[in-house]
Parts: C-alpha cells; sequence; structure tokens
C-alpha cells in the first residue's frame, strides 16, 4: 500500500470544491511523476484534460475510442455517443 504501482480513481472530482480540487489534482500529479500509474473513471472533462495522457472513452460498456484527449475531444463518434451528435 505504501508504494503502489497502480492507483485506481473512481470519479476523484466528485462533490469537491473548486479550492480542493486543485489540491487533489497537484498530489494526483506529484504521485504519477514518481512513477506511479493512475486510472482515472471521471465524466468532468476538464478534469481529463489536465490528468490524462491517453484517453479511452466508453459507451454501453464497449469501447468508443483511444487517443489523446485532443483527438477524443474532436471525434465524431464520441460526440455522437455523448454529445447526441451536435
Amino acid at each position: 500500500m505504501l508504494e503502489p504501482e497502480l492507483i485506481l480513481l473512481d470519479e476523484p472530482a466528485a462533490g469537491v470544491n473548486p479550492a480542493l480540487m486543485d489540491e487533489i489534482m497537484a498530489d494526483i500529479k506529484q504521485i504519477n511523476n514518481r512513477g506511479t500509474a493512475i486510472l482515472v473513471i471521471e465524466h468532468d472533462m476538464s478534469v481529463i484534460s489536465e490528468l490524462c495522457e491517453r484517453v479511452i472513452v466508453m459507451n454501453a460498456g464497449r469501447q468508443v475510442m483511444t487517443g489523446t484527449f485532443e483527438e477524443i475531444q474532436a471525434d465524431d463518434q464520441v460526440r455522437e455517443a455523448y454529445l447526441g451528435g451536435t
């Protein structure tokens, strides 16, 4: 537990005030920079864009796309799945 190889985070931003979230994000980045892999499940895209090098988008239990945040954000399938095709 003291030096895990992987940490799983499920919605780390849920219900957290913005000032505290800045501290949490800094802590997550520091842990990752020390070599610990971090898997984040999150619906707040600002958290994903700031933390994640690689993003996997899922819809109805299936992988829709994998890529950088910029690639994901520009993908038509992702927009269809999450924004109704807009």
